[in-house]
């Protein structure tokens, strides 16, 4: 006795057909969607690249050219004068303001490192009475206005007499390295499994050899990223160094272009060329370290 297909009777077919209309308009949906997203998210990027744009643009404009052509305007001509110009000014030595901002930048970044990832690793892997209570006034203190702690805290290191040296704009960074970093340290090391320290410690290790041999090597992606914003922070902090830097020569660039702007009020071309030299270390850096700022929040040590 043989068996055949049962024929598909009109209702079946019917089914079908709709199932397959209901799979295509889910399909021409998710298309358009996703295009809808593209879309929205290109013309983000291309807003906020036109200020980066004019920026150069008018960095390479001579003065005649500048007071010709629009600002959106490409010039014809690109020239790299400005540039030369701004570098060789008597008035305002680039080098010695670069110089200042790496040495600072250097050592904020090395002491938000260091510091917030010591406290992290105290709030996410040793027990202590009022740990989560700690951990929440850390992060209450996020809330307050940095205005509002200005004043006493310029006082202090007046009683101190770091004004007028850089030690205002680094030491804090290895008193704590700041609740944000701490926070985002803090949730990395939870994710990592703490079978890895129960084992250091049966095999007679200390939290400083757990810290050091096991925890900081699993947080590269994490570490990264604190350093990176803590490095452009530093690099691009403008209001500490107007309040505790008198002199000249220990200005650092943010300044030394406030500086230069006021020398150069006129002359938008040698204003944007020196913005342009000021941004370079950052996009270079943004470049290199732009991998781990989705890693550095996203990925846990337990991967």
């Amino acid at each position: 006795m043989s068996l055949s297909n049962p024929t598909p009777t009109a209702s079946s077919v019917d089914v079908s057909e709709r199932y397959q209309k209901v799979v295509r308009r889910n399909r021409a949906l998710t298309r358009t969607a996703k295009w809808l997203l593209w879309t929205v998210l290109l013309s983000g990027a291309v807003l906020m690249m036109v200020p980066l744009y004019v920026m150069l643009a008018m960095s390479f404009k001579t003065p005649s050219e500048l007071a010709a052509t629009s600002m959106m305007d490409w010039p014809k001509a690109p020239t790299w004068a400005n540039f030369h110009r701004v570098l060789t000014n008597p008035d305002v030595s680039f080098f010695r303001f670069f110089q200042n901002t790496a040495v600072i930048s250097v050592l904020s970044t090395i002491g938000v490192l260091v510091s917030s990832s010591l406290t992290a690793y105290g709030f996410a892997r040793v027990e202590f009475r009022g740990r989560d209570r700690l951990f929440i006034l850390l992060l209450s203190t996020m809330m307050l206005p940095g205005i509002v702690t200005m004043i006493p805290t310029y006082v202090l290191y007046k009683y101190l007499y770091w004004v007028d040296t850089f030690y205002p704009l680094w030491v804090p960074a290895w008193l704590g390295g700041g609740a944000f970093n701490v926070f985002l340290l803090r949730q990395f090391f939870k994710g990592i499994p703490k079978e890895l320290d129960e084992a250091a410690i049966l095999d007679g290790a200390s939290h400083a050899t757990i810290f050091w041999r096991i925890i900081a090597p699993l947080s590269g992606p994490a570490l990264a990223t604190v350093g990176i914003f803590a490095f452009i922070g530093s690099w691009r902090d403008f209001m500490g160094p107007l309040l505790y830097l008198n002199s000249t020569d220990k200005q650092t660039l943010e300044l030394g272009l406030n500086t230069y702007g006021s020398l150069n009020a006129e002359e938008f071309h040698l204003l944007m060329a020196g913005s342009v030299l000021v941004m370079i270390p950052i996009i270079v850096l943004f470049i290199l370290g732009q991998r781990y700022f989705i890693k550095g929040i996203v990925l846990t040590g337990g991967k």
